[in-house]
């Protein structure tokens, strides 16, 4: 062979060689979960298939920000950050700080071997409340009270922009307990009393997700692009049934009840694509629900085929025990088999990953519940998208406080208030009032209050009292805003009957209530509002005409005072848009607001719910008086004789019965 054939064949054998290894290379980089073109199952699959076990553990934590680094995002693998309620990047975060620090911890996780995403989450239960600025809707009561699914979804579509537009894809909502005691310091997370109600109200799931498409499979979660977040249903279930409404207590009922009551609404969501479920503190029959495989396995999971992933509420596994976390390796143990897949952590996570490892290497927990678990959660993620878009640009943050929002809000809060008395006879009502008046009184702690007037879970888990800690609009403002130039606006807290009487006052508009509260804080047994709320309405009421609005999360004692005030609304906890209000109250539109739950006499009648052997409330469930334009309708809405109600009862039971024979068979 000569010198250039042989430098030929050499040749031609690199070339082989190199095209070779630069295919086998292509081959090794290509990766299926990466590929955007390959079905989500596809994805979980190969994805899981190359996860060590210490990966699909992280992947089922959730920590808090105040403990999250980018280093310990890639050293664990953590899959999840929170903010807990009130927990900011800075005091009045913008969104663009928003942005960056989800950004920042999203780098730590993309830095990782396998580059799986982080999740954030957060408490969005009535517009994006922790945020600065950000547009604060009325909680669940007073939506419950506007019985619109419509506006629902579109208060869920403005809620995740907001959401979306400072980086966090993931929001705590909504709560779809069915609240059976007022006393419960939950209960204004809660739509109503009647199961039907709630279950049209989880068509805000819609409005945050988006519509799911036609022909979905039942149970897979849907989550349409960046615009849109994952929602969570909660909490898993029966949480609003605790006897005597004690916040994390039991719920002591029957199977048919459960179903037919707190469960139906799960249902619904589940249909719509909720991406995840969270667990509730609560026991049902004395059995915790974080230890109940049962329900969420048996029942969420097997019977309704919810396939998204089970989380569980803040350190909620530890609570298994008597005191919490006593024995936190059971508690990791029973709540893992009983089907939870994210744990809420939120602090000591290392405790968590040992004892979890400890659990499955030795066989207390079988490597396909780990493998169920890490599947589920990233199959929420691909579904979303997280993997194409795991970063947040700024493209969004205009979107926060929106004019456009501001405006849904301050729609909703019309849609909400109940007018329950207008007048002391039928033939003179007070309401609408006129704006052209010489002089007025404003009078009450919660009348140039926003922090009362949005309530708890607003931009601390408590809520705040004030007006510096976030943007709207109070109850006085929108008085001031509303009425004519040439009517003189006179706000005093707390005035005397003389001050009252002498002051040539036109009429007077008193604003009390309930002092700001969340979960546990708000259990109350006498249901009273707070002082000095009954003396402002004898003083003022007794000498001028008065209406009266009560801002509260719930019914309270107000029978006492009820034959002096001219006309009564229950506003509920409005939220930032006070202007609302005076929308109604100065007849540019018309009360149209029903009673989403019963409004009882005195606090020894409780609990008490429409149907109920024992009913005999002030306002029954459906009440609400209503006026038109500038214009008083005084009859009574059909609503208010039950009637409606007696059907969603008779529906809510046909339907408990329906699931209860399928978990029987």
């Amino acid at each position: 062979m000569g010198r250039k054939s042989w430098l030929w064949w050499v040749a031609t054998l690199l070339l082989l060689w190199w095209s070779c290894s630069s295919k086998i290379a292509m081959a090794d980089k290509y990766m299926k979960y990466k590929d955007p073109k390959q079905p989500v199952g596809v994805r979980v699959k190969d994805l899981l298939g190359r996860m060590t076990l210490q990966e699909k553990i992280g992947q089922m934590i959730q920590i808090d920000r105040t403990v999250a680094t980018i280093e310990i995002m890639k050293d664990y693998y953590i899959g999840s950050i929170l903010s807990g309620g009130g927990s900011t990047p800075l005091p009045k975060a913008t969104a663009a700080d928003w942005v960056n620090m989800v950004n920042d911890y999203q780098n730590g996780s993309m830095s990782t071997r396998l580059g799986i995403p982080m999740i954030y989450g957060i408490d969005a239960i009535h517009g994006h409340n922790n945020v600065f600025n950000a547009t604060i809707f009325p909680h669940n009561i007073g939506l419950g009270a506007a019985r619109d699914p419509e506006l629902m979804r579109r208060i869920g579509d403005a809620t995740a922009l907001e959401v979306r537009a400072t980086g966090i894809p993931y929001v705590f909502a909504p709560c779809i307990a069915v609240c059976r005691d007022p006393r419960w310091g939950r209960c204004y997370e809660s739509y109503s009393e009647d199961p039907m109600i709630v279950q049209e109200m989880t068509d805000i799931i819609i409005g945050l997700q988006g519509e799911i498409p036609n022909g979905s499979m039942k149970g897979i979660p849907y989550v349409d692009g960046k615009k849109k977040v994952a929602a969570c249903a909660k909490h898993f279930v029966g949480d609003g049934g605790t006897t005597k409404g004690v916040n994390e207590n039991n719920t002591v009922t029957n199977m048919h009840e459960l179903l037919s009551i707190h469960m139906a609404a799960y249902s619904d969501s589940i249909i719509k694509g909720v991406a995840t479920v969270m667990a509730s503190y609560s026991s049902w029959n004395g059995r915790k629900m974080h230890a109940n495989h049962d329900l969420i396995t048996g029942f969420l999971k097997g019977t309704l085929k919810f396939k998204g992933f089970v989380i569980s509420d803040w350190q909620g596994i530890d609570r298994l025990t008597s005191p919490p976390h006593a024995n936190y390796t059971y508690s990791v143990e029973t709540s893992i088999l009983a089907g939870v897949d994210m744990v809420m952590v939120p602090y000591n996570f290392t405790e968590f990953i040992n004892d979890l490892t400890y659990l499955v290497k030795n066989n207390f927990i079988p490597m396909d519940r780990i493998d169920d678990a890490a599947e589920r959660i990233l199959s929420v993620k691909f579904t979303m998208g997280l993997f194409e878009d795991p970063y947040t640009d700024f493209s969004l943050i205009n979107q926060v406080g929106s004019q456009e929002h501001r405006n849904l809000a301050r729609e909703a809060v019309r849609k909400s208030l109940v007018l329950l008395k207008n007048g002391k006879t039928d033939n003179n009502p007070l309401l609408p009032l006129p704006k052209k008046a010489s002089k007025i009184l404003v009078a009450g702690s919660h009348a140039d209050n926003l922090g009362y007037q949005c309530g708890g879970w607003t931009i601390t888990w408590q809520g705040f009292s004030g007006n510096d800690l976030t943007r709207g609009t109070t109850i006085l403002g929108a008085i001031k805003s509303a009425v004519d130039p040439g009517t003189e606006v006179i706000y005093v807290e707390n005035p005397d009957s003389k001050y009252a009487a002498s002051s040539g006052f036109d009429y007077a508009i008193v604003v009390v209530g309930e002092y700001t509260y969340a979960e546990s804080a708000g259990d109350s047994p006498t249901l009273t509002m707070a002082d000095p709320g009954p003396d402002v309405i004898k003083d003022v009421c007794q000498s001028v005409k008065c209406v009266v609005i009560v801002i509260s999360g719930r019914p309270l004692v107000i029978e006492p005072y009820l034959p002096s005030i001219d006309a009564l609304v229950a506003a509920w906890l409005p939220g930032s848009e006070g202007q609302g209000i005076t929308d109604l109250f100065f007849g540019d539109y018309g009360f149209s607001g029903k009673l989403p739950r019963t409004w009882f006499r005195t606090i020894d009648q409780l609990p008490m719910n429409i149907g109920d052997p024992h009913y005999d409330p002030l306002f029954s469930f459906g009440f609400g008086l209503t006026t038109s334009k500038s214009t008083v309708a005084r009859s009574v809405s059909a609503g208010a004789t039950g009637r409606p109600h007696v059907l969603g009862i008779m529906v809510s039971v046909i339907i408990g019965l329906y699931i209860q024979s399928i978990l029987l068979n």
